[in-house]
């Protein structure tokens, strides 16, 4: 370890870590383990002030810097400075006021069984051991979705270390343009320590999935597309189409099936979540139906994704609507024919998503339908593999897409992907806040907004 860093470290309670030392990979690695970091120096960090450390460190030294908590989208690694927060994991909640907050390192599931106990719910994701942080900082297309929007558009408070080692508490009032761009341009402002977030009097709902096998029921895609535009936005919904390997391991039904699972979150009864599903549950033969109705604590399972961490990516596009060749074509696209695994999914939006927030915030295409995702694991060799492939999958909807979804992303983007998350003027204006607080983009976010060029009198 050098002076520095040796000054670095008796200026933190958290570890200061370099390569060769035993904790290090386990700290740069996270559930995405495809191109992890390769710092220079990692700082495990335990509070707010370790943070504030390591965001000086690299300033001074010129040096890029990036945030990690769970490492899920992990798409643009660094060799300069990596700020682990996996251990400020803390979250408070005022049941009175109904808001919590939620230190820099929390997971989803930290936040739902802080709130469980009083009958409240976050608006959470799909799979609880999500960064809470830097999900909501991409928007946040959770369980609740269409019934109270975007996590982004529920945040009261952003507590933000800038690249100046600054600390804001970054609210409307205290710092109206960071607030509208933390909340949707994604962590390229600064390093957050801490949200303060709105919670939600949802103590259970009426969940699981309805599995079915494509060659039985190969218009179930479809099927569902029809349904969903009749639901109410206390319905959110989504289909995940996979061929399951033919492996011992796997439950015998799936093995070696194309298998098309519908993900139900239904903010409502039980006997009102049975009726609306009963058109679902007749479009032909379940293989496995799981919907129940069930505490919020226990919302992990609508989709029941994998935990296990591996190599991926993924790529999405943001639908105005769903042509149903298109559909078919992702069909098949997903199926046994594939040359590489692919996991299909589409993602039902609308409702409050399509509704501007109290306070406005940079999410873009509050318009979008249907957000239409592709994913596949990538080995050794593989990856144009699995690019060509995702961008043939996608091909088909080109002619009703509005752009991406930054959270959705699981890999790098260009700047036009980047770009067309939102709209135009809106990332101009995030450009230009950018410059302000990181001229030379020294920050790291998963998907880089580039600073405006430097103003010349």
């Amino acid at each position: 370890m050098s002076t520095t860093t040796k000054q670095l470290q008796e200026r933190t309670q958290g570890a200061v870590l370099v390569p060769g030392d035993e904790e290090y990979d386990g700290h740069r690695t996270g559930f995405q383990l495809l191109d992890p970091h390769r710092p220079s120096v990692i700082v495990a960090a335990r509070s707010e002030t370790d943070v504030r450390a390591a965001v000086e460190f690299a300033a001074g030294s010129r040096s890029p810097v990036a945030v990690q908590a769970s490492g899920h989208g992990l798409a643009s690694p660094t060799e300069g400075v990596l700020i682990n927060t996996r251990h400020m994991s803390a979250v408070r909640v005022d049941p009175r006021s109904r808001v919590a907050w939620v230190e820099a390192g929390a997971t989803w599931r930290h936040v739902v069984e802080a709130a469980a106990p009083h009958g409240l719910a976050p608006l959470s994701g799909s799979f609880p051991g999500v960064g809470a942080i830097s999900y909501t900082l991409g928007g946040g297309v959770g369980l609740l979705a269409r019934r109270y929007g975007f996590a982004a558009d529920h945040v009261r408070r952003i507590d933000l270390i800038t690249l100046d080692a600054r600390q804001h508490q970054v609210t409307e009032e205290a710092d109206p343009d960071l607030f509208w761009a933390l909340r949707g341009g994604g962590g390229n402002f600064g390093v957050v320590t801490g949200m303060e977030i709105d919670l939600f009097p949802v103590a259970r709902i009426y969940g699981g999935n309805l599995a079915f096998d494509v060659q039985q029921v190969p218009e179930v895609l479809d099927a569902w597309r029809r349904w969903s535009t009749g639901v109410p936005e206390e319905m959110t919904s989504a289909v995940t189409m996979l061929t399951y390997p033919d492996l011992p391991m796997l439950p015998e039904p799936l093995r070696g099936r194309h298998v098309a699972q519908l993900a139900i979150s239904y903010a409502g009864s039980r006997e009102e979540g049975d009726r609306l599903v009963a058109p679902l549950r007749s479009i032909g033969p379940v293989m496995n139906d799981t919907l129940r109705e069930l505490p919020y604590a226990e919302s992990g399972s609508v989709f029941a994704e994998p935990d296990q961490p591996h190599t991926y990516r993924s790529r999405n596009l943001l639908v105005n609507d769903l042509d149903p060749q298109a559909l078919a074509d992702l069909t098949k696209a997903a199926g046994p024919s594939a040359p590489v695994m692919t996991v299909a999914g589409v993602r039902h939006l609308g409702g409050a998503l399509a509704r501007e927030p109290r306070i406005a915030n940079a999410v873009g295409h509050r318009d979008a339908a249907y957000a239409v995702s592709v994913l596949s694991p990538v080995q050794e060799g593989e990856r144009e593999l699995v690019a060509e492939t995702h961008r043939d999958a996608l091909a088909p909807f080109a002619g009703a897409a509005l752009g991406c979804s930054l959270n959705f992303a699981f890999g790098p983007l260009g700047e036009d992907e980047i770009r067309s998350a939102f709209a135009p003027a809106d990332y101009d204006r995030l450009r230009e806040i950018k410059r302000r607080h990181d001229p030379d983009g020294l920050l790291h976010a998963n998907h880089p907004i580039p600073p405006t060029a430097a103003r010349t009198s």
